[in-house]
């Protein structure tokens, strides 16, 4: 929401620059997400100017040579000026030599056609005010008043330009969505005074209203409906201030009924709407839920198909505007409108927020309304209308009002002791200081006592009904105001409680360790994802990985479904960084995924472990200028670290996935189950992230540290007799793993055998095609002696016996 800062200094101007003003309402909570500047840099040599003369321009047909007296004793300026409409004895805006305007261009002294020109005539949209460039502002008929002087400052009449706060509104304070209550927030957070509400006197009376009747078929969506009618009036241009604020405030003028309905809803928060009373068929209006196949034409042209339960407003001809979004064509104010309608209603938040995701038509309206506005605020905004439509339109106030309500609630009176605040806060604060908080934020305080402890009853302004509902809340507000800066770090109480990690937190946690010493960076992607995802992944139609949740009520089409995996965003985090040159990645997520089954929850979930790796493992330098990058080979390494950190045994066995290249994809096992992948990306689907040479690892974390917290741990002492070494290399078909052959070798090896590992591998002639050589590392220890040959040979045959039943022949 924009706040202008002048329209806000109307109501509370403390003696602060922009920048403090900022600070405080960040400060408590109103945050104000950047400053913008509407309309001029600056104010000075902006100035009222009264035109003397007007002579056509010697050299162009559509020029003008205007005398314009703008308060310089020693002569009147001669300004040079295109519009239509300039006249001599207007009062104008006059931009000086020097003067900076709203883009930025600095106003000189400049020859036009052959004739010097000390300044400019301004029109409306040359300082942001409107958008009509038709003619320069005549400000002795805008303005109504022909005894400006020239040289006054043009600052001081009109807005030339006011910094602009754009506030973030959470949702559980509506009360901050209009101007007058950001100025209650800064009246509170600054002890600046704060002006009476523009509300406080209302022009309008009770009663039956003869002009129009309303009814109500769904109370329970819209609990209050009030509405005012007018007579005689007159439908033209606002006025140049109320032109002014709206445009700061990012609205559009369009003209003064519905600038009123604008202005007063940025004002109170209330949003408002006026029908053209002849145009409502019957003098009815009927509030209900539309029915199915039902449509409205709004505002703006569009023939809307509204869903079933939305509420509707209908006369006697039908449906006339969607309720709390957005009004009809078929009754809007237009330029031969003299009956008017004025409407304030309160509606149901969450049955408008449906509505308008369904319409995909978001409005200020529906912005406001779908965060819970109290039906007490509709007569704030009615009784704002009521007089600018007699000071602005000239309208006549006809007697009575329309005022269909459900019962109010009875304002909620909550108990706040001293010494809880203490305790909460962990610093005292004066009860005089917490009531003055609470009063400057409109809550009644009184006085009070509990079991002999004072204390304050303090009553919840409507407007406040849904935030404050208990007495921690309104702790919160007193420390918000009071500085949630001054408050002292403490240390909770304890009550004789303590707290450890669970197992499952400690393995969690010596998983996170291994992958970032291994120079992983963690990542934490959407749980949302786009339903291409699947296709770019290459999965075939029964992949279970396609059973994707769908949302009902989606922030986007692209965050549409839940992940069934992790890979997609590894790899658009992956993307984003290569983009941005860092090609090399090492990245991990853990994260929930979610398959769609039946039962009652319809949802299977668990958490995942994923690794990618991409592009050089290591950084080149003068001894290695070529490091390795990404493969198989350095995923199942990391695979292997995991293993080793959870003292589990992660085997690989050859296993294809759609996503993953052709013979460099593995399964990976534990415990005699399969609990993920692992493997080179396929180039095509690393082709659709633009990336290339992309390894990685998705595990199901859940299972995995399951089977880690069952194991059995046991420790063997330390041996201290030195191992024997040998070393030999067997010829294998292609197709056997390495990890076949260390597996068996480890079996054949008995509990001598302290160590196998696989140091060379080698294919080519020598060895004959379709077959490989494996160089083995065999490491024999004894726990009681040095071994000698005798003790190792029989254990090296039987190791080579096992290899030879896979299709193995020791190499010579």
């Amino acid at each position: 929401m924009r706040v202008p800062l002048n329209w806000l200094s109307e109501y509370c101007a403390p003696d602060l620059d922009t920048q403090q003003i900022e600070e405080r309402l960040t400060m408590t909570g109103t945050k104000v997400e950047t400053i913008l500047r509407h309309g001029a840099p600056d104010t000075d040599n902006f100035v009222v100017g009264r035109v003397l003369s007007v002579e056509p321009h010697p050299n162009a047909d559509r020029l003008r040579v205007c005398s314009v007296d703008t308060g310089d004793s020693s002569q009147p300026a001669t300004i040079v000026c295109g519009a239509p409409n300039v006249a001599a004895a207007q009062t104008v805006a006059v931009a000086l030599p020097g003067a900076r305007m709203p883009g930025g261009i600095k106003i000189k002294d400049a020859k036009l056609r052959g004739v010097a020109s000390a300044g400019m005539i301004l029109a409306a949209d040359e300082l942001q005010i409107d958008s009509d460039h038709s003619g320069i502002m005549a400000l002795d008929q805008l303005l109504g008043d022909a005894e400006l002087e020239p040289g006054t400052r043009l600052a001081d009449v009109l807005c030339v330009g006011t910094d602009v706060f754009e506030l973030e509104i959470t949702p559980n304070r509506p009360d901050c969505l209009g101007v007058y209550g950001v100025a209650r927030e800064l009246h509170a957070a600054t002890g600046a005074p704060l002006a009476p509400a523009p509300w406080q006197d209302d022009l309008g009376s009770a009663g039956e209203l003869d002009a129009a009747t309303v009814s109500v078929e769904c109370p329970d969506l819209c609990p209050r409906f009030t509405a005012r009618a007018f007579n005689d009036v007159k439908i033209g241009p606002s006025p140049l201030w109320l032109k002014a604020r709206l445009s700061a405030a990012g609205q559009r003028p369009i003209n003064n009924v519905v600038d009123i309905t604008n202005y007063a809803m940025l004002l109170t928060g209330q949003p408002l709407h006026a029908f053209d009373l002849d145009r409502i068929a019957g003098s009815r209006l009927t509030v209900r839920r539309a029915r199915e196949g039902e449509s409205v034409t709004t505002l703006d042209g569009t023939v809307r198909h509204v869903p079933a339960d939305t509420v509707l407003i209908d006369d006697a001809d039908g449906p006339t505007s969607i309720a709390g979004i957005m009004g009809g064509e078929r009754s809007e104010v237009q330029p031969a409108t003299r009956r008017v309608l004025m409407e304030v209603a309160n509606w149901h938040g969450p049955s408008i927020h449906r509505a308008s995701w369904a319409l995909a038509l978001r409005s200020e309206a529906s912005s406001r309304f779908e965060k819970g506005l109290a039906p007490e605020q509709c007569v704030h905004a009615q009784a704002l209308a009521t007089k600018l439509m007699i000071e602005l339109c000239g309208a006549k106030l006809l007697p009575g009002t329309i005022d269909v309500c459900e019962p109010l609630q009875q304002p909620r009176t909550i108990v706040l002791r001293r010494r809880r605040v203490r305790s909460i806060l962990g610093m005292p604060v004066a009860g005089e200081r917490q009531a003055e908080i609470l009063q400057a934020l409109d809550f009644q305080v009184a006085e009070s006592d509990t079991d002999g402890e004072p204390a304050l009853a303090v009553t919840v302004p409507a407007v406040r009904r849904a935030d404050v509902t208990r007495e921690a809340d309104l702790i919160e507000e007193v420390a918000r105001i009071h500085g949630l800066e001054q408050l002292p770090a403490t240390l909770p109480a304890r009550r004789g409680a303590y707290g450890r990690l669970s197992p499952e937190q400690k393995l969690r946690r010596r998983v996170l360790d291994t992958l970032v010493g291994r120079g992983c960076y963690e990542a934490v992607g959407w749980t949302f994802t786009t339903p291409g995802l699947h296709d770019r992944l290459r999965l075939s139609a029964d992949d279970p990985r396609r059973r994707a949740p769908t949302l009902r009520n989606p922030l986007s089409e692209e965050q549409s479904q839940l992940r069934t995996t992790l890979l997609g965003s590894l790899l658009d985090v992956a993307r984003h960084n290569s983009a941005r040159g860092m090609a090399d990645l090492r990245l991990f997520e853990m994260g929930r995924v979610f398959v769609a089954a039946g039962g009652e929850t319809g949802v299977v979930e668990h958490v995942s472990l994923a690794a990618l790796l991409a592009g050089q493992l290591a950084q080149p330098t003068w001894g290695e200028t070529d490091p390795p990058v990404a493969d198989f080979f350095a995923a199942k390494g990391l695979l292997e670290a995991l293993g080793a950190a959870l003292r589990v045994t992660l085997d690989c066995r050859p296993e294809p996935q759609p996503f993953l290249h052709p013979g460099r994809a593995a399964a990976v096992c534990c415990g005699g189950e399969a609990i993920g992948w692992l493997g080179e990306l396929h180039p095509l689907v690393a082709g659709e992230w633009d990336l290339q040479g992309v390894a990685a690892i998705e595990l199901d974390l859940d299972r995995l540290l399951a089977i880690a917290a069952a194991q059995e741990h046991g420790y063997s002492d330390v041996i201290s007799y030195p191992s024997l070494s040998q070393d030999l290399a067997v010829v294998l078909p292609q197709e056997v793993p390495a990890a076949r052959a260390v597996e068996l070798a480890r079996a054949a090896g008995g509990d001598l055998l302290d160590g196998v590992r696989v140091f060379d591998v080698y294919s080519g002639e020598q060895v004959g095609e379709g077959k490989r050589s494996l160089a083995l590392s065999l490491s024999f220890r004894a726990p009681d002696r040095t071994l000698t040959d005798a003790d190792v040979v029989p254990l090296r045959e039987r190791i080579v016996q096992a290899l030879e039943e896979l299709g193995g022949e020791l190499r010579a």
